[in-house]
């Protein structure tokens, strides 16, 4: 402890400047007597500390310590007269970010921002104050405007530890006390006992709007500002009396009762005021409306009974039920006590009930106009749902009249009995992994229903296609004329479009303009068809907006170069060009001038027949909303995200930020308004997103699209959220309303509602821009990201750096080495701007010159420049600080083992939180969790044994679906053989970060230093790394020295395997051949090995995925040049050099049986952009055995128990082995598929030490690639991969199913000319003196280069690979029968394969020239 208080003593000394008006809790650790910062189950003390007291003007602030949900709204919050007397806790940790506006008069002499002339909590307390706000209204900082008004505030508090307790024990008294006082000296106030309402009254009446034509008396108990603002606007004169002043129905024309705080028993006066009014009001009845406190005091009026509530309701989320129509709405609230409505009277009835305590929450008469609610339809802060009321009041005011209502929805839809679901296609940029996550959760939503289910979908690397969960499965193109034939074989009479991405949601409008869909009688669930043209439709979209008064960015949608040309000259340039019905982007693009505008127009209509032709915001913010409404129009908005790029960056490349840390209530309340309006107009029924522009200097703003389907952005907010987005609007599809459905999370309360979050999520995006020869850097308004990690944390720098280092294991964090700074590249953003910030802050760039270059946030900024103060902070010390509240981890600091064992005796250790999507005002059910620093003590206990899965992390060229269908089918089978399981994994796109999928979810780091603390927390039977792929494989080694049980395959023999020294050391020891090597020790002898057996030669790296660095070296410079790059991504591992032998290459695959798979193409491109054959084609039986007997040995050596990946070489019956992978490779599902056999399943019960079944077609498995986002990018493959997918489709032969996988991917069929370029003998003789020089071909043959480049920019259909052309050309040979449809179930019972081809080629649909 003596350390401990050292270090802290010294933090302190260097922290607590600069916050006057806030209590810095020095102790961040737990000393003994600190432990808790509960001394009884029923009071609270905080310590403050005593050399910042002398501030305030007293010693001790007592009062009921309350938490409140609210992500926003904080200002609003503290001069809300009902927190008089309490000591109020935010959930959401980060306070104070947009600081506090200047306390000022607006329409009506009422305050323009504040709830109340002061602040009216006794305290605050929170989890972290941002020192440096960023508003365009901000006047001063949070702890500035609490210093003025005298109130302490507290933080470095475990607030969600504190919320929990509250929740189970009840609201407590509570004080915060100067360090060193006697809790007993100061006794505890409790504010319920005494008249909180005549603290806050006003003193005389007070008049407002005198020029009102209707006269509204409004009894103040502690009213807020905006209760008389909704009044007044709406042309009332309002009179605000006192609470205890005399009232008479000659005075107003209605009468309001406002909110207030404290036990409305104490309110006699009022009681007695009202009851007079109400018994004298029998002749003419005059209206009464009440809020909150204005509901029970009516209540009480009538004969009604209040009580006092376990903790109250506090924050802007509570789902409200209105009685007669069943809708629900979202409502803020702030009340400890209730009306008990089994006591109303006989004339009075139910108006509202909360959905999840099922209190009260309004009570009608049942035909007098008098009616009151318990939440607050003012909001300020919170949402507007029934702020309607208030025009609702009015109306009886001034006619007179009963209150009355609509009436419920119309009967239930009818549920469909079979669904289609169209599914995505090969993975690609833009359109990833997110729909396998959102296709599975749909297929599961329905078979609930007991709703059979057909899917459409030849990514066959996809958890959806897997056995078990569709009913049936067709790995077939998604184009129109396939589903059509599905349609017609299946006959379903729903299908659902919008779980496929743009791919699926093309194919429906598509289905839809042919009449097929009618036709057969298929009804498309959720949103209809006309509604998706109207977002995809920019005129469309324009026109239906303006409908409604909502303003989209200036924008003409043009169908030629010169229509787009005209539009570009009246919007005044720059301009932004989109196409349509695209995604992620696509052939976007800002134009400067009509040149510029002429390329992005005529390669946008490549892909598109219309482009859209927008006035440039950029350097405004943007901001995401994912909206939910269901066809009873419920309507909900799920999370709300922040782009930290600002606009003009597309979101897909942005990194972002959940919730919102810029926005105040009103912007966070209006723009969720307008999502609210925008999706009712559109009649979307479901899922949708809506994208804002928002002026970073005002209120301004502008739409800029509506997604009407399952996004990016939608898989991301399931995750950040704990919301399965997906799984509802499924539900939502099949017309199940909202508030049917329940919250998964807690199981005890409704889906209607907002989730709150007590933490920070960060998404940044992966890219693989160095895989590519030419390809641009730059990032804009079109996508190239190939995947997303997301972070949490209950701090932005905690959550933003832990996404940094999921990006890119070898990345410490905000690492200002890897690029140095560079006001072009602040400018003009790449890959890396990220890293260029760092090395600016490093630099001394200050927060205002970074602004003015990036236009990032301020806020943002200031958090990033915290973390590389803190940086250098460190190197002058030589001990560990603050840093952890940071997420400093080993890694970052470049730590040894050493100081991890320090931190653990000093108690420097995360803890594990959960998420649970209403900041703990509920219990938990699902254990979905993340590690934190900042907090006291862990979420859960860990007394079961579990087994621990490690997942694949970031999707990446190399490591992408199938590595995610690996782990999820290795917890399936573990919780099938009874073993509860934990999974690791960070990546938002995925199925097995689906918190269903297994016992303990861990949505966190795969690093040797979060998977220790994770293991020594719950203390699991053992670990399983073969399933992740490549990224488990690499901490193997460090795992095994801490001793951690590993299952399956020994880390030493993995090592053995990966290590290429000592893999090609033990293939010459069994006397197996391989082609002739030799480890890099130094250039120079390097050299002499490649001139000894001769040009090319092949650089190979350890411990690497994908054929990272992998290089095929033509001459001695490209080997200096290879080998350098080589060693830096393999730095702890050796490099060796190779023969590189060019044939044709055979992949084996053997956890505890064998398949044998065949590469079309010839060796030298790598097996992840190869077109694979299984079983092989051109294989004779003696290879097939020698094979066998190669894998065998191998196998034996490693002592291998589970999975694991052979390739080899094979030239006239002699095989030589490439490399070995002890782990799960892509081809796994692939083959898993093909053969019906469950390989994962079998290699799961071998590493389980049980027993598996080895159960004894032509499936062609075809790359997807994305190089049409890749600008620049030449398309020859190499030894290094650059596909980003793939698909496989079933035929009777190699040629039938290779043609209807290439139409999988995109590929479209030729239909008059083909240009076959076989070069020239002057080409020849270039590519000859390439080859000399040392030059790769493609970067050399200039002319080839351009006419493949201008193939993919203008969507021309491109083959590179002369075996795939011959193998293409084959195809014209087959006469297959038009429309006939084979069903095979031999194979496995939910796959169904369809033989059909929408060509006949009978002859030849092509020219060679």
């Amino acid at each position: 402890c003596s350390h401990l208080l050292q270090r802290n003593q010294s933090f302190s000394r260097l922290n607590t400047s600069g916050t006057s008006g806030f209590l810095e809790r020095q102790v961040f650790w737990n000393f003994l007597e600190r432990q808790v910062f509960w001394n009884f189950l029923e009071l609270q003390v905080f310590w403050v500390s005593s050399e910042i007291a002398h501030r305030f003007s007293q010693a001790c602030f007592p009062g009921v310590s309350v938490f409140q949900t609210g992500m926003v709204g904080y200002p609003e919050a503290l001069t809300d007269p009902s927190y008089r007397g309490q000591l109020l806790t935010l959930t959401y940790p980060l306070i104070g970010n947009y600081g506090v506006p200047k306390d000022e008069d607006g329409e009506f002499g009422l305050s323009k921002w504040f709830e109340s002339s002061r602040i009216q909590a006794s305290a605050l307390v929170i989890g972290e104050l941002s020192e440096e706000p960023s508003h365009w209204s901000s006047a001063r900082s949070l702890h500035q405007w609490l210093q003025e008004q005298g109130v302490p505030g507290i933080q470095g508090i475990d607030t969600r530890a504190l919320t929990k307790k509250i929740r189970e024990k009840g609201t407590m008294l509570g004080k915060l006390l100067v360090e060193g006082a006697a809790a007993e000296s100061v006794p505890f106030d409790d504010p319920d006992q005494r008249n909180l309402v005549q603290e806050v009254s006003m003193k005389e009446p007070r008049v407002f709007n005198p020029s009102g034509a209707v006269r509204i008396t409004v009894v103040d108990c502690g009213v807020k500002f905006n209760q008389i603002r909704c009044f007044a606007e709406r042309g009332a004169r309002v009179t605000v009396v006192p609470w205890d002043h005399p009232l008479h129905t000659d005075d107003f024309d209605g009468l309001f009762i406002s909110n207030g705080p404290g036990d409305p028993q104490f309110c006699d006066a009022t009681i007695e005021n009202l009851r007079r009014v109400l018994s004298g009001n029998q002749g003419r009845t005059k209206p009464v409306f009440g809020i909150c406190l204005g509901h029970q005091l009516l209540s009480l009026v009538i004969g009604a009974k209040t009580y006092k509530l376990k903790y109250g309701n506090r924050g802007h989320n509570q789902p409200c039920v209105h009685r007669g129509t069943e809708r629900c709405f979202i409502t803020s609230q702030n009340h400890g006590f209730a009306v008990d409505p089994e006591t109303l009277p006989p004339d009075w009835d139910v108006l509202f009930t909360n959905a999840n305590d099922r209190s009260n929450e309004g009570i009608v008469h049942n035909s007098l106009p008098m009616f009151s609610v318990q939440f607050h339809p003012e909001h300020r802060a919170g949402p507007t749902d029934l702020v309607s009321l208030f025009d609702v009041f009015l109306e009886t005011v001034r006619e007179h009249k009963h209150l009355t209502y609509r009436d419920g929805p119309e009967g239930a839809v009818e549920r469909p009995r079979k669904v289609l679901i169209l599914g995505s296609g090969g993975l690609s940029i833009g359109q990833a992994g997110e729909f396998d996550y959102s296709g599975s959760q749909a297929i599961k939503a329905l078979k609930e229903e007991k709703i059979q289910t057909v899917l459409i979908n030849p990514n066959i690397a996809t958890v959806q296609t897997s056995k078990g969960l569709a009913d049936k499965v067709y790995f077939l193109p998604l184009t129109a004329d396939y589903v059509t034939q599905v349609i017609k074989n299946e006959r379903p009479d729903g299908v659902l479009l919008t779980f496929g991405g743009q791919t699926a949601l093309n194919c429906g409008v598509e289905l839809t303009k042919r009449g097929v869909l009618e036709r057969y009688k298929v009804k498309v669930l959720g949103t209809p068809v006309s509604s998706i043209e109207m977002t995809e439709d920019r005129k469309i979209f324009v026109e239906k907006m303006e409908e409604i008064n909502e303003h989209v960015a200036p924008s003409e949608a043009a169908f030629s170069v010169e229509q787009a040309a005209a539009a570009a000259e009246r919007l005044g340039y720059p301009v932004l060009v989109r196409s349509a019905f695209a995604l992620g982007g696509l052939g976007s693009g800002f134009a400067n001038s009509r040149d510029e505008l002429t390329a992005l127009v005529t390669a946008a209509f490549a892909h598109t027949s219309q482009v859209l032709v927008d006035k440039s915001l950029k350097g405004w913010k943007e901001i995401e909303y994912e909206v939910v409404r269901d066809a009873y129009d419920n309507c909900i908005t799920v999370c709300n995200m922040e782009n930290i790029d600002p606009l003009g960056i597309h979101t897909g490349e942005s990194i972002v930020v959940a919730p919102s840390q810029t926005l105040n209530d009103r912007e966070y309340n209006m723009l969720r308004n307008t999502a609210i309006k925008v999706i009712r107009h559109l009649g979307i029924v479901g899922e949708c997103n809506i994208q804002y522009a928002l002026n970073p200097e005002s209120e301004q703003y502008y739409i800029i699209e509506v997604n009407a389907r399952l996004s990016r952005s939608s898989a991301l907010a399931s995750k950040a959220t704990g919301y399965p987005l997906a799984y509802v609007a499924a539900k939502l599809g099949i017309g199940i309303p909202l508030l049917q459905l329940k919250n998964s999370v807690t199981n005890s309360t409704t889906a209607n509602f907002e989730p709150s979050l007590d933490y920070c999520v960060v998404k940044v995006p992966r890219w693989d821009l160095s895989k590519f020869l030419r390809v641009s850097t730059k990032i804009g308004s079109s996508m190239k990201s190939v995947g997303e990690v997301m972070a949490i944390g209950r701090s932005f720098e905690e959550a933003f750096q832990k996404a940094l280092r999921m990006v890119d294991e070898n990345c410490v964090g905000f690492d200002y080495n890897i690029k140095p700074a560079s006001e072009k590249e602040l400018q003009m953003p790449t890959d890396k701007r990220i890293f260029v910030l760092a090395s600016a802050l490093r630099a001394g760039y200050s927060v205002e010159k970074l602004y003015e270059l990036t236009k990032i946030d301020r806020w943002f900024l200031h958090k990033m420049k915290n973390i590389a103060d803190h940086e250098k902070l460190l190197e002058t010390f030589n001990q560990v600080t603050k840093l952890e509240s940071l997420d400093r981890t080993d890694t970052g600091l470049r730590l040894n083992l050493a100081v991890r064992r320090l931190r653990q005796q000093w108690c420097i250790e995360p803890v594990v939180k959960q998420i649970d999507t209403v900041a703990a005002e509920w219990p938990a059910q699902t254990n979905y969790l993340y590690l934190t620093y900042h907090g006291l003590e862990d979420d859960l206990s860990f007394d079961q044994p579990h087994v621990m899965v490690i997942g694949s992390g970031v999707y990446r060229i190399g490591s992408s679906v199938e590595f995610d269908w690996c782990a999820v089918g290795c917890i399936t089978e573990l919780r099938k053989m009874g073993y509860k399981t934990i999974m690791v994994n960070y990546n938002p796109e995925t199925v097995s970060t689906d918190y269903d999928m297994c016992d303990r979810l861990y949505f966190d780091e795969i690093s040797f230093e979060v998977v220790m603390d994770i293991y020594e927390r719950e203390n699991p039977e053992g670990v399983i790394l073969s399933m992740g792929g490549q990224l488990p494989n690499n901490i193997a080694m460090s795992l095994h020295r801490a001793q951690v049980r590993i299952l399956g395959t020994s880390p030493e023999f993995i090592d053995n395997a990966e290590n290429r020294f000592k893999f090609s050391r033990m293939l010459d020891t069994i006397g197996i051949s391989q082609p002739q090597w030799k480890e890099l020790s130094d250039t120079e002898s390097a050299v002499k090995f490649c001139e000894a057996v001769g040009y090319p030669c092949l650089v190979r790296p350890s411990y690497v995925l994908s054929g990272a660095a992998m290089n095929v070296a033509y001459s001695d410079s490209d080997l200096v040049k290879y080998l350098s790059s080589a060693v830096a991504v393999s730095k702890e591992h050796p490099v060796v050099i190779s023969k590189f032998i060019q044939e044709a290459k055979v992949r084996a695959l053997a956890p505890s049986t064998l398949n044998l798979s065949e590469h079309v193409e010839n060796a030298g491109v790598h097996s992840g952009d190869a077109t694979l054959v299984t079983p092989p084609q051109d294989l004779n039986q003696k290879t097939m055995d020698r094979i066998k007997g190669i894998v065998h040995a191998i196998g034996l050596e490693l002592q291998v128990t589970g999975p694991f990946n052979l390739q080899l070489i094979a030239k006239d019956d002699q095989l030589k082995v490439i490399e070995c992978n002890v782990r799960v490779s892509r081809s796994f599902p692939f083959v898993s598929k093909t053969l019906g056999v469950d390989l994962v399943a079998l290699a799961t019960q071998a590493i389980m030490n049980e027993e598996g079944v080895l159960l004894t077609v032509s499936v062609p498995q075809v790359p997807q690639f994305s190089f049409s986002r890749l600008a620049g990018a030449d398309v020859v493959l190499g030894v290094e991969m650059t596909s980003t997918g793939e698909v496989a489709c079933f035929g009777e032969n190699r040629y039938e199913a290779y043609l209807k996988a290439m139409l999988s991917t995109g590929f479209k069929i030729p239909q008059k000319n083909i240009l076959l370029s076989i070069g020239s003998y002057k080409a020849e003789q270039t590519t000859r003196l390439a080859e000399q020089r040392g030059r790769r071909l493609s970067s050399f043959v200039t002319k080839g280069y351009r006419t493949r480049r201008m193939a993919v920019d203008y969507s021309v259909p491109l083959i590179i690979d002369i075996k795939c052309t011959k193998l293409f050309v084959q195809v014209r040979n087959l006469t297959l029968t038009h429309s006939r449809i084979i069903c095979k179930g031999t194979l496995c019972p939910n796959m169904v394969i369809i033989r059909y081809l929408h060509l006949g080629l009978s002859t030849p649909p092509f020219t060679f020239y």
